[in-house]
């Protein structure tokens, strides 16, 4: 039966390519976040990228029931998107996504043994006065003055330059990051940006907007909001960077695969994304505070004359943008606090966006406060989020 329902076609079904098609199209839609204005006009570009595969192996994939099913699915949610069915592509190329300057096709390909396997990816974040979300989910928040290394490994280096916020206050802030994407093969030369206050532009150094030879922009820079949010896509070894300003500071969020994360030197350990920040800069003392002193030192802290807002203020101000209570939401409010700037609701907003949209495992997105701890995920123990706060505002005012 089997060789009678081929009818000598079997031979060309072995080269249907609709996971590859598939695949294309969850690349480029990763990169995308649904809350930016422009969200919509992107996906429809990478749906009609999608299309045209599967419109491309329509002879050979015309057996396969998940080709089928990839048609319907492409149908219905350009249905849903009200995407026209003529216009643009996305500029990512599908047919340019496998090779060595794509770090996602490299790995599938190496570690292909009957079952493709997804590389491990890391994320790292640092916002507000500063708050540090390391490559292990550890949160801290540290003074860092002066120019720090976040990242610095074989493939990527990325420093930041904190200068205070608040006089007479050990509070920080980010005001300049640099990045150097280095060259790797013939998938780019070196590339280095630069960011500083109300100039965050949307270029390297040398006024490209993307690295690689031709077509295959394997690194390449996507102004979201002019003067305000950059993306960074290096897609040569799966990193995603994104940098926005906020009032006057900057923030960053980083997504990168561990094993490039992980190839540094020894001489290389001093990585804030990798390591934390040193004890000496460490405001919360590991966060290891009891819940009964909160009372007490908030009240006394708040009523500093610095800021113009109380713990009654603070709270419902930050409240209006994170309706949970997580760990963004408590440094919001010690944020506030600390300096009376509203922008730091929105850098603290903002920087649960990105974790949600580069961070890969959603049950670690949120860290939560409880009586023993806080954890991220199960089994993971960490600072009791109220007394660090409690802490940190009088370490700080």
């Amino acid at each position: 039966l089997p060789s009678v329902l081929c009818l000598g076609d079997c031979q060309l079904q072995t080269s249907c390519r609709i996971q590859k098609c598939t695949s294309d199209f969850v690349s480029i839609t990763s990169y995308l976040n649904s809350s930016h204005k422009d969200f919509d006009l992107e996906f429809c570009n990478a749906l009609r990228a999608y299309s045209a595969c599967t419109y491309r192996n329509s002879k050979v994939c015309r057996g396969n029931l998940v080709y089928h099913s990839a048609v319907l699915g492409i149908s219905d949610l350009m249905t849903q998107r009200n995407c026209s069915k003529d216009g643009p592509t996305s500029s990512t190329n599908p047919e340019l996504t496998d090779g060595p300057c794509n770090y996602s096709g490299r790995t599938e390909a190496r570690n292909h043994e009957g079952v493709k396997t997804s590389p491990t990816y890391l994320f790292c974040g640092l916002f507000g006065d500063p708050h540090l979300r390391t490559f292990k989910d550890h949160f801290q928040t540290c003074k860092v003055e002066g120019a720090w290394p976040l990242i610095d490994n074989n493939y990527l280096t990325v420093q930041v330059t904190n200068v205070p916020v608040v006089p007479g206050s050990s509070a920080t802030a980010t005001n300049k990051v640099t990045i150097i994407f280095k060259s790797y093969q013939d998938c780019t030369e070196q590339k280095v940006y630069q960011a500083v206050t109300d100039d965050l532009p949307a270029a390297f150094v040398d006024g490209t907007t993307s690295g690689g030879k031709g077509n295959t922009k394997s690194l390449r820079i996507v102004e979201k909001v002019s003067g305000k949010y950059v993306e960074m896509h290096a897609r040569y070894i799966g990193t995603t960077v994104y940098i926005r300003q906020l009032g006057n500071y900057l923030t960053l969020a980083i997504r990168m695969p561990q094993e490039l994360a992980m190839a540094y030197e020894e001489s290389q350990d001093l990585q804030l994304c990798m390591n934390g920040c040193p004890s000496s800069e460490r405001i919360d003392d590991n966060g290891h505070l009891p819940l009964s002193v909160m009372g007490q030192l908030v009240t006394q802290s708040a009523a500093h004359p610095q800021s113009a807002y109380t713990l009654e203020t603070a709270t419902t101000k930050c409240h209006e943008k994170m309706l949970l209570k997580d760990i963004y939401f408590y440094s919001c409010i010690f944020d506030l606090l600390t300096t009376g700037d509203a922008n730091f609701t929105a850098a603290a907003h903002s920087a649960l966006l990105d974790v949600e949209a580069l961070h890969p495992r959603k049950e670690h997105w949120h860290i939560f406060p409880s009586k023993g701890g806080c954890g991220v995920g199960k089994g993971n123990k960490c600072s009791v989020i109220l007394g660090l706060l409690c802490f940190m505002l009088v370490v700080f005012l």
